[in-house]
Order: structure tokens, then sequence, then C-alpha cells
């Protein structure tokens, strides 16, 4: 499998994402940060992006964004994509919505890593809807996987 080269304007690999990206609940603006994206083999049909919390207070970590059947030519999201995608689907997050749902960890628990993987694949459409959730998104999708890449940020509420 090729390696796809994740980057972002909003913050660098293996450092703090911006308090505006973090969900309201822990005083953010829920704002999706800038992702971008370079090294798709040929025969990449769409793109897919997600979001992970391996971090969090659970047996399985959190979901934060689940987002699909984005066309070839996008390789780049703006700020802000998540929740108004001009194109593609947002699949069902553990927020319990479908759309992008930013950082809250709980208070004093420490930085969370924040996984954005972007996969290139080699279908147009998954053939998947806003009820799909990631681990449907991952099992649906996985034999159409070409290429991946990965960039992780973190994100931290200090303790009251």
């Amino acid at each position: 499998m090729a390696d796809l080269t994740v980057t972002s304007s909003t913050f660098e690999a293996g450092q703090p994402i911006p308090q505006k990206c973090a969900h309201d609940y822990a005083g953010g603006q829920n704002v999706s940060p800038a992702l971008s994206w370079t090294g798709a083999p040929e025969g990449t049909k769409s793109y897919a992006v997600t979001c992970y919390d391996p971090d969090a207070p659970t047996d399985i970590g959190f979901v934060h964004w689940v987002l699909f059947d984005l066309p070839a030519t996008i390789t780049s999201l703006p700020e802000g994509f998540g929740g108004h995608p001009e194109s593609g689907v947002e699949g069902y997050t553990d927020w319990g919505q479908s759309s992008w749902g930013g950082m809250a960890p709980p208070p004093g628990h420490g930085a969370h890593h924040y996984h954005f993987t972007v996969y290139a694949l080699d279908v147009d459409r998954t053939g998947l809807d806003t009820s799909a959730t990631y681990a449907f998104f991952r099992f649906n999708t996985g034999p159409h996987v070409l290429a991946k890449g990965e960039l992780v940020g973190t994100f931290e509420v200090p303790a009251h």
C-alpha cells in the first residue's frame, strides 16, 4: 500500500491543535482543521478522511469525523469544512451526529492524540450514507484503499 503525505496549515504534526477546533463543550468553536495531502497513486477515484482519538476514556476510543466520497480532484480541505462539506458525505460519529465533532477530552485527562487519516480509494462512491459509522466505513472500504496517510495532533483540557 502506498503512503499519502498529510499536512495541515492549522497545526503541525505532533503539536497541539488550536482551541478553535475543539468542541464547544471544551470552549472551542467546533471548526475542523485544514488538511492537505499528496502522493495518491494512479487509480485513485476518491478520498476519505477520518479523525479518531484512541486516548478517550472508553474501551474503543472516540471517532470525531468520518468523511468519504470526496472526488479525486480534491486534495485539500479548508478550515471549517466539517459540517459544511461542498462535496462528499459525512458519516456518523461518536458525537451522535453526521458531521465534524471537535475535541473535548475530560479535563485533567492529559493530552489526547487525534489521528487524522486520509484514504485514497479505487472507487468513485463507497455506497455508504450519513448513517455509516467509522467501523462500518472501515469494513466496507478496506479492500478499496490504495494508499493512506496520517497526521496526528494533540489537544488537552486542563484540570479545573
